[in-house]
């Protein structure tokens, strides 16, 4: 399409040069056409450099040189040489369970590596026995690693599941592969430049440019997609295929490993992490902790028996020579993509172990939250409970008994309970302070969000809280404070469910119902049933933060 006018042009002054297309008329339309070829071209021009120029976006990982991990980029390359591909040239982990190969060359870097790769061949940039005018070779891709598959898997495991992936380097070197996928990522960054936000009114008329570009890139890549989506499938049945002689047995082993890790690994950020980022905390461990987690998966599951006793062999986390701190990079790096933190600890935003976890994010969880229960029942002037303790005839002494009475009198109090924690919360939300963003922890010294602004999260673990579920999360954390301050009760951890009371040593799992009772049709009974066999005491006032 830009050279059809172009095309037109050369036409009209071919027809004019043989005499068939004479007159002012056709002079005219001549050199119109012509000033139209030279516009379309020109804007053409400048599309092919923006495309070129444009930055593709780069997942986020923590990059693993190979310094702290020799036996791993060993374990690798002694893979891709099995297989005959070349071996990729980095290694990454990334807070996810899944592994990929990630092209993060740019034309510039990439005629770099090209005359490196030359002049390490002892020649010149062609080297030896290569006729100039032949295409680059494409530089191999990075390995990006899923962090929970070091911890769970066993080498052997891991040296499986990696084969396929491995393989693919083969068809990345391929210079007409590496030269579509360098178009398309090409498109993708220029989409994405013209995506984000202008600051301003005056970055808004410079950015009008970039805009028009941004249109005719998501047009090619309209256009394309179903072609690149045919050469990635033909390159995975590719790499599939050359990887089936590799370990096939143990693959479909490491696979049901895969399964169970992804599993355990969701389990975790969503029960165990999320509550402890909320308040401001990030687990620095979270890959140790899928360990624990998938081992009380298979005391507790009986269709998981057998997996623990995988333990006792040589753990893929071994290969590397600190994994206690790759594990806390990654673990940063997670709450950065799921929660949206900030890039490194600060005051409010400290590490913690799982020894800690108990006091320092679930008890604090439970007497922040109680806390904003009753602030906003002082707000709505709820008087104290009926039978108080002549100490307290105080309408703000937090006590669990004033929370019960006030539920379970009805009168769609538990309504508008709600709706005031739910502004409560959103209030806080936006109250809280901005982290600062554009850390330069990731592999290549990319920032981390390559797609959008910071602090936000790139991809949420949950939707937002409805009313009644954030009212359900205040009083089972008032009733907890509770039956810790008064019948010797204990915040604790459970590894699959988060955040748990601890009654005589064991946890107390039939919490929720009662609550929910209470909550939804105003019925105490459950809960003061439940409340008695513990212990608690709903009229003395409990410890708030």
């Amino acid at each position: 399409m830009a050279l059809l006018p172009a095309a037109f042009a050369v036409v009209l002054f071919a027809a004019d040069a043989q005499g068939f297309a004479e007159g002012s008329g056709w002079d005219a339309a001549r050199w119109a056409v012509t000033a139209c070829a030279v516009v379309v071209l020109i804007v053409a021009a400048a599309v092919a450099v923006a495309v070129v120029r444009a930055k593709p976006a780069v997942s986020p990982t923590v990059p693993l040189r190979e310094e702290a991990a020799p036996d791993l980029y060993r374990l690798v390359r002694e893979l891709a040489e099995r297989l005959g591909v070349p071996a990729p040239s980095a290694i990454a982990l990334t807070p996810d369970c899944d592994s990929w190969l990630e092209d993060r060359t740019h034309p510039a870097a990439d005629r770099a590596a090209h005359e490196a790769a030359g002049r390490g061949r002892g020649g010149s940039a062609t080297g030896p026995g290569r006729r100039p005018g032949r295409r680059r070779v494409q530089a191999a891709p990075v390995l990006v690693i899923g962090s929970p598959f070091l911890w769970w898997m066993r080498v052997a495991e891991l040296r499986a599941v990696l084969a396929p992936v491995v393989a693919g380097t083969g068809p990345s070197a391929h210079p007409d592969i590496a030269a579509a996928r360098r178009f398309v990522r090409g498109l993708d960054g220029a989409v994405a430049d013209a995506a984000a936000p202008a600051r301003g009114p005056v970055h808004t008329v410079v950015r009008l440019p970039g805009r028009f570009v941004g249109r005719i890139a998501r047009l090619l890549l309209r256009s394309c997609r179903g072609h690149a989506a045919e050469m990635e499938r033909g390159v995975a049945a590719a790499a599939s295929t050359r990887a089936q002689d590799v370990d096939y047995g143990l693959r479909v082993v490491a696979q049901e490993q895969v399964g169970l890790a992804y599993a355990g690994w969701d389990r975790l950020l969503t029960r165990v992490a999320l509550p402890a980022w909320r308040m401001g905390r990030w687990p620095s461990r979270l890959d140790a902790g899928v360990v624990s987690a998938l081992t009380e998966l298979s005391r507790r599951d009986r269709l998981a028996e057998g997996y623990a006793t995988r333990l006792g062999e040589r753990p893929a986390c071994d290969l590397l020579e600190e994994p206690g701190a790759a594990d806390e990079a990654a673990s940063l790096l997670a709450a950065r993509l799921f929660h949206g933190g900030p890039a490194e600890a600060g005051p409010d935003w400290a590490p913690v172990d799982w020894q800690q976890y108990p006091e320092e994010v679930v008890d604090r969880k439970w007497r922040t939250e109680a806390a904003r229960l009753h602030r906003v029942l002082d707000t709505m002037g709820v008087p104290p409970a009926s039978g108080a303790d002549t100490d307290t005839a105080c309408a703000g002494v937090p006590t669990l008994a004033r929370v019960v009475e006030h539920l379970a009198a009805g009168r769609d109090g538990g309504e508008e309970l709600a709706a005031g924690i739910s502004a409560a919360v959103a209030r806080e939300e936006a109250q809280a302070p901005v982290p600062l963003s554009g850390g330069a922890g990731e592999a290549g010294g990319e920032g981390l969000d390559p797609w959008g602004p910071d602090p936000l999260p790139l991809f949420p673990l949950q939707p937002p809280r409805t009313g009644t579920e954030l009212l359900v999360d205040h009083v089972a954390a008032m009733v907890c404070c509770a039956a810790v301050d008064t019948a010797g009760a204990a915040p604790g951890l459970d590894w699959l469910d988060g955040p748990a009371l601890l009654v005589d040593g064991e946890r107390r799992t039939d919490l929720g119902s009662p609550v929910l009772t209470l909550v939804e049709d105003g019925d105490a009974g459950p809960l003061r049933s439940w409340l008695v066999s513990v212990g608690v005491r709903t009229d003395k006032p409990v410890r708030l933060v």
